[in-house]
């Protein structure tokens, strides 16, 4: 079943964190990770579809050092800029990082960076580089996988509003095994139907302005959805404002 929340909804988990030197606060939206999994309460299996996303706002010049995660991954750069790896991100730029594949550094410029992170799968935790190099040899079971969409800045408010039809722009081109993502700029009130997410193994889908309505309830600037492959194509329509959002398709095993 889709699952959703509104960035109000999502306001109150907001905190302070660090790690490996970077400092940032940290807002979840979907999922639990290793510092809200409850005590008692089992990981999810590392094969599991378990829907994760979370807002990172990394202080200026901080530094979070290279790293690998299990789960496959996209980030969304929202706000600032920042360095990551050899790519100078802003506005709005699209990374994808597969499961055991090592990327970074992300360097915040002195303005600092916000991005969501997305995932498909539970986490642990970041493994830093050098340090977990073994580690990663030995859980590999593919080639290093990563893809970044050059950014690009979001609509002004008056240029949303004005947008005279929908407009669908592939952002990531999509490849044979599903991975794949979608920039949609809607007008108001525009109606629309999302990918078939069987073609992929889940779909991250992220309001980057205005809002649409989702079975009659408004999802206003970064609400957040995650589409399950089993679940019929997400149906939107776009509030009174237009709405820019993004479908991130992640790829199948």
């Amino acid at each position: 079943m889709t699952v959703e929340i509104t960035a109000e909804a999502a306001r109150a988990s907001r905190r302070r964190g660090g790690s490996n030197g970077s400092t940032y606060w940290v807002t979840t939206f979907l999922g639990a990770n290793r510092h809200t999994l409850p005590a008692d309460a089992p990981a999810p299996a590392e094969e599991e579809i378990y829907p994760m996303a979370f807002l990172v706002e990394q202080d200026p010049a901080k530094v979070v050092q290279p790293h690998f995660h299990q789960a496959d991954q996209f980030q969304v750069i929202v706000g600032g800029t920042a360095r990551m790896g050899t790519h100078d991100v802003e506005g709005v730029a699209v990374h994808f990082t597969s499961r055991f594949s090592a990327y970074g550094p992300i360097v915040a410029s002195d303005k600092g960076v916000h991005y969501f992170t997305l995932r498909n799968g539970f986490d642990p935790g970041a493994k830093y580089m050098p340090g977990a190099r073994q580690e990663l040899r030995a859980r590999r079971t593919g080639s290093h996988r990563e893809a970044v969409v050059e950014p690009s800045p979001l609509t002004e408010p008056a240029q949303l509003a004005a947008t005279a039809a929908p407009l669908c722009t592939n952002v990531m081109p999509l490849e044979e095994d599903g991975l794949g993502a979608w920039r949609y700029r809607l007008p108001p009130g525009a109606a629309l139907t999302g990918p078939d997410p069987s073609e992929g193994r889940g779909q991250n889908w992220l309001v980057l302005a205005g809002g649409v309505v989702r079975k009659a309830e408004m999802l206003g600037t970064f609400a957040c959805l995650f589409v399950f492959p089993d679940d019929p194509a997400l149906a939107l329509t776009a509030g009174p404002d237009g709405a820019e959002l993004l479908c991130m398709q992640y790829p199948r095993r």
